[in-house]
């Protein structure tokens, strides 16, 4: 298959995987069934196991009622991760109860706000943790009370310092707690919405505006941004993946989701997404979820927010010959990473103000006040994008 926008080619088996991956709306039970029985259950599962959606496909299938009592490991695979996210959002809906006791409004990001709010398909929507917003205002206290509640700051990667001051600074903290049916959790408390490191802090909306304009879900304190903030903040949380890092593909069914599930008002989103300048990002987290998962974007969306015609010809050669599956593959080299990422900017002056910020955005990124080291902060700066490659999240 060749898609439409990018021109990308996918593999017959790959197509599996794309449907699959379906808004549970637009599965096309036949050709799944047709797909089951050409490659097999056997490697199908392996398939699937590899590029993280087993359960996915798992309750795809069900719902199609292509297995039978013999697939054991689909079966067990979807009631395994139906267990576990019922768990997890028992465990948002806590927190929240417990931070709003204190007025303190908890915003579910990403495929947490999704599962929570938009898309109850518990089998369907595998995390491996829960992020959430808050006011930068309130987050100290958001902290000491989940810290007085069982759970441990702690980062998943190595070059993380355990220090909530520095990790405040960088936009965020990570936490490990254990559930009532012992399964560690990881959680992350943020007040910047992406803060990936190539991301500009100016470039992202604020906590405290995206919570102006959040609503409850019904039946929970946890709060969900706006249908416009809330595609605008996965499209970019795919991009600071890559569009094609672990966890992989399956963060297009964000996007998906979110465009099936609410009523966007696509002027304001494009004014949002051009106002921040991140149309490039934007523009391929949304035209990959429409070519290969049938998203329904409207065309004039995409036009108004396109790059220049050999940039979409470029990224979208890199993104094939990188490939669009196998999460934990290695998908670019060090230097080839800096270059992808340069790609994404709107204009080169965009990465310039991203690798050298103001004066004052690097001083407060390192908490230092002394302007003599300045120039040293600004080594430090380059060095720590090149070499200090910490977990993607």
């Amino acid at each position: 298959m060749i898609t439409q926008l990018l021109k990308l080619k996918v593999k017959k088996k790959e197509l599996f995987l794309l449907e699959v991956l379906k808004h549970e709306k637009k599965i096309n039970c036949a050709v799944l069934k047709e797909l089951f029985e050409e490659f097999g259950s056997e490697q199908l599962y392996a398939l699937t196991l590899h590029n993280k959606i087993s359960s996915i496909a798992a309750n795809a299938l069900e719902s199609c009622h292509i297995l039978d009592e013999s697939h054991m490991a689909w079966h067990q695979a979807s009631a395994e991760m139906e267990a576990r996210i019922k768990s997890y959002m028992a465990e948002l809906d806590k927190i929240a109860v417990l931070l709003r006791s204190v007025d303190i409004n908890l915003v579910a990001l990403k495929n947490s706000g999704i599962t929570r709010g938009l898309y109850q398909n518990y089998p369907s929507s595998p995390m491996g943790d829960i992020d959430v917003l808050v006011s930068p205002s309130k987050f100290r206290l958001a902290h000491e009370l989940l810290i007085n509640n069982g759970y441990e700051l702690k980062f998943r990667s190595p070059l993380e310092e355990q220090n909530i001051h520095k990790a405040e600074l960088g936009g965020g903290a990570e936490y490990l707690v254990k559930l009532p049916n012992d399964e560690a959790l990881w959680f992350e408390l943020q007040w910047r919405p992406v803060a990936g490191r190539w991301i500009r802090p100016d470039q992202e909306p604020s906590a405290d505006e995206l919570l102006s304009r959040a609503h409850a879900i019904e039946g929970s304190d946890v709060l969900l941004l706006s249908p416009e903030d809330n595609l605008l903040q996965v499209a970019l949380h795919t991009a600071k993946h890559s569009f094609v890092r672990a966890p992989g593909f399956r963060l297009h069914t964000d996007v998906d989701r979110i465009v099936h599930s609410t009523n966007i008002n696509w002027d304001i989103f494009v004014e949002l997404v051009c106002k921040l300048q991140v149309k490039t990002p934007v523009y391929f987290s949304l035209a990959l979820a429409s070519d290969l998962l049938g998203t329904p974007i409207p065309p004039d969306v995409l036009i108004a927010i396109q790059p220049s015609w050999w940039k979409r010809k470029v990224i979208a050669m890199w993104l094939q010959r990188v490939g669009l599956f196998d999460p934990d593959g290695r998908k670019w080299s060090r230097l080839g990473y800096i270059f992808f990422v340069i790609l994404l900017y709107d204009d080169f002056m965009g990465f310039v103000r991203s690798l050298i910020p103001s004066v004052s955005t690097l001083k407060k990124l390192y908490d230092e006040d002394r302007s003599l080291i300045v120039p040293l902060l600004y080594i430090k700066r380059i060095y720590d994008l090149i070499f200090k490659r910490t977990l993607v999240k």
